[in-house]
């Protein structure tokens, strides 16, 4: 992973699709947290939720890219 959390897609590239799949459910269990921190007024880091979405959305984008790849072979 990278420095605070944000993950590169090349890292995010080299990782297996299990390891994708197990990164993608602890990115959903961190926006959860952080969500739960934001409606009880706990949360210090208030953009750690959109660095934390934006993960979210590379690691969904480079599980598609690799669904649409088998397809075309």
């Amino acid at each position: 992973m990278a420095k605070d959390g944000v993950n590169k897609a090349a890292d995010i590239r080299l990782k297996s699709p299990d390891e994708t799949n197990d990164l993608l459910l602890d990115l959903k269990r961190e926006q959860l947290n952080l969500r739960f921190q934001r409606a009880t007024g706990q949360q210090e880091n208030t953009s750690q939720m959109r660095k934390t979405r934006r993960d979210v959305a590379r690691v969904k984008t480079i599980m598609a890219e690799r669904v649409r790849a088998a397809a075309k072979v």
